[in-house]
């Protein structure tokens, strides 16, 4: 599946507020309430002790000055009744054990104490002591709700009770291993009026263990038949189904016992509503070129609703082979996995679609779509079948997709030497879909914005998204399709590989396209949130939906990507390539873990190195190492020790540490200044760091500045501890000697060591003086980002001179750089995509000249109606800031929803999200919720983009927290979509939002107090007041 992690940069003046806005500070003051910056650990309320009304916190924490109260006066409560906070749990039953002081009353003179008082305490104690005698004295057990249960006996296990009160006969999470599926023969009917659908299947079952019970996975199907019957001679018996719908599990209880070896054939009748969220067998809609409303339905199984539409075994290893017919209406289309065998007309003017068997597959690679599609078709080199699908009034926008299909298939099937295993490969648009895509076997299906292309109006940037987006998903039909991980925890063994293989196969057949900019991106990215105590090892124990959902994240994706390509350039190309060969062939059309694909390449590998052992240490730990480089010349040594780069240190949790015991074995690749051409493979020196410490010696003459990391193609960070500022010279006196993705990596490690505390801010901006003669994407784009973070934690604080002051710092650097830039589509990629960076920036940030241009191109869009002469990179940056007005806004919005360009209104949008208009915004928010206008789908989207505003921000927040039920049952806890709500409508940076934060997330419980986004926000809030409490002061001075 493919998501998209990365934020866009958005930089924004300060708005021109609405009067009761200005009236109520829209910045975030600081007031002394409660000193948690003096808190290393994020401190939660007491479970049940408060519960949080969304509406009334906003006044009075835009209103508080600065000096409103005392730090040592005020505890967490009595701050949160100051914030408008009410104190009442979301249960009732919570409010009354609030209650229940007492008062203590005394005598006033007496002194004594009765002759009663003393015997009711000597009986009490009597009884305390005899009662701990008995304790002492009695065998040693284990106390239960059953009672005394003796060490070392088994406990019998208590299995939970069906919602009609019977005994369901399983009490774990993950199904049992003693009955497996082998084969399904699945008939589905969707009626798009009805918006249901009805169905059956028969389940080909191989016992392994004696046993009394099928236990497989169901959720919201209702049963009107089941029977069991022996594969080869024997009668269908009906079977009872019971139900325990908090695991989404069904059992078949059965007599006799089911014995080892013996096959069943298990029939289910169901039926069930068509999902209106994005998830399982889901109904969706949309505009024609007329205006008329079209229906269709679509699935979207991974990781774990195919139960929805099926029951079925529904975890990556009960891979089975499956047979399905779909009927549908003559008007409609149905596609799923496997091509079509043969279409029967039935009853009442439908027909059936029968499918070939397919492979042995997981369920959740399982799909079927019912719409009216048009297609075209073209063929691989080894005569697969490849289509490209969508609703038929974008038909014109479909055939870039089908290039790029055919070219990186058969890139792919030579680069594994593996054939695709289909006959056909389908890829299809949905008009609603969540995902980015989505890699069901035979039957790819995607948001249109990331498949369909124009050639005359897309941009080049849509033009390497989509590219980048088709390439992941064909990767997976080896890496995740054909070899699937065992269970959730290795979900990087899928999404690593693929993003990855996204990247390698694009440099290979697309070189023009220059994804290695994106790469590093990407990489950064990953390392942001793997710096955070809130972050995961890549293959770790999950079990619950929402732990495996938020799986799904820029960890398992990017670092994923990022070791294998350390990986990669360490072990050579070659035999990186040989070892992942060999990992599908030992593994094709099973499952693996994450030591099978160390394994694999181990046996390829030509040189002594325990690849094994080296990788487990980036697989299964936390985090990365902060690789320090201390240059001692007169010695000609280079001592280098490492420990986890940390941003936060949790005392409660002692790995956490950054003095920790982790160790990483790290790839070190290196030159220095007596021998830096990159393309020498002598000057490029390689060491393998296995402990804390290590010495590099040297012998070349007159050393004065070594270079760490090289092409950032290693997954850490370096800090130069007496030797960074050689390198700050050399970028200053000729920084090409150096690529241009590590000046890019020296820029992200020096802020990030910043944050660390390790470095001063000003060695940090010291250093980005060099940029005045940057001309390159990737260091341009990364100095963009970190100035960017700096200038929004200023200006929500109301510091709008400092926030001047960081503008006129981007304009004395770039400016010589923005005013080279035409308005136009002229050059290579690269220079197309810095152009686009620059200008966007330069708008956001008000240079007059850049408005001007986007203001004059933005009118004369209103005036012709039509884009065709519109620089189709600068499209975005002419749409925002033509529609800060309310005539443009207006505008905009009208030509978004007659529009059939998904590139464009894709572009739109941004620009409506990004209103400083309160009233826009809240209009344009509660229209995506509702699946109006505006598709629900692209709400994150939305709120990502006006959080970045100074207006926004606050208002995102809100709407987060006054809509979060309807939210969670959009969107279900844990999703990607959600993760993005709460990180991205959370980025404050004052002591009283991160209470605020706290507090209302705390008091949802089991309704999202529990995720990993949540805490990642939190501990990113701690972050941002930790960064302005360090660095405020010498950024007034540096500025």
């Amino acid at each position: 599946m493919f998501h998209l992690f990365s934020s866009t940069y958005r930089i924004t003046e300060r708005a021109q507020l609405p009067r009761n806005m200005i009236e109520n500070s829209m910045f975030e003051e600081e007031p002394d309430v409660v000193d948690l910056a003096k808190e290393p650990r994020l401190h939660p309320l007491e479970p049940d002790e408060v519960e949080y009304e969304p509406h009334s916190s906003r006044l009075l924490v835009r209103g508080l000055g600065e000096h409103d109260l005392e730090d040592d006066e005020e505890d967490y409560e009595s701050s949160a009744r100051l914030l408008g906070m009410s104190f009442m749990n979301r249960s009732s039953n919570h409010r009354n054990n609030l209650a229940g002081g007492y008062n203590r009353e005394t005598s006033g003179g007496s002194c004594s104490t009765s002759a009663r008082t003393i015997i009711v305490g000597a009986f009490v104690f009597v009884i305390i002591l005899s009662v701990a005698m008995v304790a002492y004295f009695l065998p040693k057990c284990t106390f239960t709700k059953e009672g005394c249960h003796k060490k070392n006996t088994t406990l019998t296990p208590i299995f939970p009770m069906t919602a009609d009160g019977k005994v369901f006969p399983w009490a774990k999470m993950r199904l049992p291993n003693a009955v497996v599926p082998v084969r399904y023969v699945l008939v589905l009917h969707p009626n798009l009026t009805t918006l249901t659908f009805t169905g059956s299947v028969e389940i080909h079952l191989e016992v392994k263990e004696n046993t009394d019970s099928i236990i497989l996975h169901s959720s919201g199907l209702h049963y009107t038949e089941a029977t069991l019957a022996p594969e080869v001679g024997g009668q269908p018996m009906a079977v009872k189904v019971l139900e325990y719908i908090p695991r989404a599990q069904i059992a078949i209880k059965v007599t006799p016992n089911l014995l080892k070896g013996q096959k069943y054939n298990l029939n289910l009748n169901y039926a069930a509503n068509l999902s209106n969220t994005y998830y399982g067998f889901y109904n969706s809609s949309y505009k024609d070129k007329d205006q008329n409303k079209r229906l269709l339905a679509a699935t979207q199984f991974e990781p774990f609703a195919a139960r929805t539409a099926f029951p079925c075994f529904d975890e990556p290893a009960f891979k089975a082979t499956f047979r399905i017919k779909i009927i549908r209406e003559q008007s409609q289309v149905a596609l799923s996995n496997m091509q079509k065998n043969a279409t029967v007309e039935k009853n009442g003017g439908l027909f059936e679609d029968e499918f070939c068997e397919s492979v042995k597959m997981s369920t959740y690679l399982v799909a079927f779509i019912v719409a009216e599609l048009t297609h075209v078709t073209s063929s691989s080199k080894s005569g697969t079948v490849v289509s490209v699908h969508a609703v038929p009034h974008k038909m014109e926008q479909i055939h870039y997709a089908l290039e790029a299909a055919v070219k990186l298939l058969d890139f792919y099937e030579s680069y594994f030497n593996i054939s695709y295993p289909l006959k056909k490969l389908d890829l299809v648009g949905i008009p609603d879909f969540q995902a980015g895509a989505m890699e069901n076997w035979g039957l790819i299906t995607f948001r249109e914005s990331l498949l369909l292309y124009s050639y005359n109006y897309s941009s080049i940037m849509d033009k390497q998204m989509i590219t980048m987006v088709i390439a992941h998903e064909l990767a997976h039909q080896w890496f995740g399709n054909l070899v699937t991980m065992e269970w959730w925890n290795d979900l990087w063994l899928n999404e690593g590989f693929a993003t990855f293989m996204e990247f390698l196969s694009l440099e290979k057949i697309y070189p023009e396209l220059q994804v290695a900019d994106r790469f590093l991106q990407r990489r950064f990215l990953a390392m942001d949130k793997d710096s955070l105590n809130s972050s995961h090892p890549l293959s770790t124990p999950v079990e619950t939906a929402e732990q495996i959902e938020e799986m799904f994240d820029t960890v398992s994706y990017d670092k994923g990507a990022s070791i294998l390509l350390m990986l990669k350039d360490f072990l050579s190309e070659d035999t990186f390539q040989q070892g992942i060969m060999r990992y599908l062939m030992d593994h094709k059309f099973g499952s693996a873990k994450n030591e099978d694909l160390w394994n694999s390449i181990a046996k390829i590998k030509d040189h002594d190195l325990d690849v094994k052992e080296m990788m487990k240490t980036w697989t299964l730990q936390t985090g990365f190492p902060l690789v320090t480089v201390k240059l001692d010349k007169a010695a000609k040594k280079i001592y280098i020790s490492q420990e986890r780069f940390l941003k936060t240190v949790m005392p409660q949790d002692p790995a956490s540490s950054t003095n920790s015991s982790s160790l990483w074995h790290i790839p070190l690749t290196y030159i220095t200044s007596s021998c830096s051409n990159y393309k020498d493979s002598n000057c490029i020196k390689k060491w393998l760091l296995k402990e804390k410490t290590g010495t590099i010696d040297f012998t070349e003459p007159d050393v004065t500045w070594v270079k760490f990391n090289l092409n950032t193609s290693g997954y850490y960070v370096v800090y130069y501890e007496n030797c960074s500022e050689e390198l700050i010279q050399l970028l200053q006196k000729n920084h090409t000697v150096l690529s241009d993705h590590d000046r890019a990596s020296l820029i992200n490690n020096a802020f990030g060591l910043v944050s660390l505390g390790r470095i001063p801010l000003g060695e940090a901006l010291h250093l980005t003086k060099y940029l005045k003669n940057e001309v390159c994407t990737a260091p341009v784009t990364e100095a963009l980002g970190q100035f960017n973070y700096i200038y929004n934690l200023v200006q929500r604080r109301g510091l709008l001179d400092l926030a001047g002051r960081m503008k006129k710092n981007v304009f004395d650097l770039f400016g010589k750089l923005i005013d080279k830039q035409t308005w136009s589509d002229n050059g290579s990629f690269s220079e197309r995509q810095l152009r686009s960076t620059l200008l966007s920036a330069a708008c956001n940030y008000d240079y007059n000249e850049c408005i001007q241009n986007a203001t004059l191109l933005f009118n004369n869009w209103t005036k012709l109606q039509s884009t065709d002469f519109l620089p189709t990179d600068l499209i975005s940056t002419v749409f925002m800031i033509g529609s800060r007005t309310s005539e443009g806004w207006d505008f905009s919005l009208k030509v978004y929803t007659h529009l059939q360009l998904d590139s464009e209104k894709h572009k739109i949008l941004m620009a409506l999200a990004n209103t400083e208009n309160v009233k826009q915004l809240v209009w344009l928010l509660q229209n995506s919720l509702s699946n109006n206008i505006i598709k629900a789908h692209e709400l994150p989207y939305i709120l990502d983009i006006a959080s970045k505003n100074v207006v926004g921000y606050l208002h995102t927040w809100d709407f987060v927290k006054e809509k979060w039920d309807p939210l969670v049952k959009k969107f279900h806890l844990g999703s990607s979509a959600l993760q993005k709500i709460i990180t991205e409508t959370t980025q404050f940076s004052t002591k009283m939002h991160l209470l605020e934060v706290q507090t209302f997330f705390d008091s949802l419980k089991d309704q999202g107090s529990q995720l990993q986004s949540v805490q990642e926000s939190l501990e990113l809030i701690h972050l941002n007041i930790q960064w302005m409490d360090r660095n405020l002061n010498n950024l007034k001075t540096w500025l």
